[in-house]
């Protein structure tokens, strides 16, 4: 067992010493730091998720290069969880364009390394730590095939805009086949009441990458003014810091 999953571990096992709980969250706090020091000045991202098991001659992997190529001539530094499979290939297709490629690296015992296209690197031990700064540096995600992680930060996403904790901010699911169970369930939430297709205004299903672009565009460019954002924070070298690559 490597540390982090012990740590994981016996965070999940409910309380601790008063010592071991104040570790943990200056463990965590390091964590949020860190994370803030490299993503900072990363410029305005759009997050893209998928599962990292596709290899590269997989139609989605494919997929993920054109659509990490289109955001990067968007202007948008791309984020991914920074591992192999779909967010290796939007990583890729952001290298090949010259863009910002962006790896928010989780570290398990399993599966999950970093991949050799993601010019900004930031490695996590917790899950939510990770996600807090995906979001919190993302303007919109790009869902594309994936399995139980890709369906948590989905969900996590269309909560956060249901429950109005966050507003106007994209979401777009790619490829309608792969989520037709999703999708249905979702159009059972609506018609039990659950949850309705109006709370989800930002929330687009497609299989074209021009409409799940111009989607993005509508809701996070013209929205958000992100070439102001842009230029808003300039590094403070006496904080030791740096601008994105």
């Amino acid at each position: 067992m490597n540390k982090s999953s012990k740590y994981e571990q016996l965070y999940l096992d409910g309380p601790r010493s008063r010592w071991y709980e104040l570790k943990f969250t200056y463990r965590v706090f390091k964590e949020f730091i860190r994370g803030y020091r490299t993503l900072h000045f990363a410029g305005p991202s759009v997050a893209v998720f998928g599962s990292a098991r596709f290899k590269e001659d997989h139609p989605y992997y494919q997929l993920g290069v054109e659509v990490g190529k289109r955001l990067a001539k968007m202007g948008f530094a791309v984020m991914t969880g920074g591992g192999p499979g779909i967010m290796e290939a939007a990583c890729k297709g952001a290298h090949e364009m010259g863009g910002k490629a962006i790896g928010c690296n989780i570290i398990l015992p399993f599966e999950q390394q970093p991949n050799p296209y993601a010019n900004i690197q930031v490695n996590f031990k917790y899950f939510f730590v990770r996600k807090v700064l995906m979001f919190k540096y993302s303007f919109g995600f790009i869902i594309l095939p994936g399995g139980i992680g890709t369906l948590d930060e989905m969900f996590e996403a269309l909560t956060l805009v249901q429950t109005q904790k966050i507003e106007g901010f994209p979401i777009v699911l790619i490829g309608k086949d792969f989520w037709d169970g999703t999708i249905k369930q979702l159009q059972d939430f609506d018609k039990e009441g659950t949850a309705h297709w109006d709370e989800l205004p930002s929330f687009k299903i497609t299989d074209d990458i021009d409409e799940a672009l111009k989607f993005i565009n509508e809701h996070a460019i013209k929205k958000f003014g992100l070439s102001k954002r842009d230029s808003e924070y300039t590094p403070k070298p006496w904080l030791f810091e740096k601008a994105g690559l």
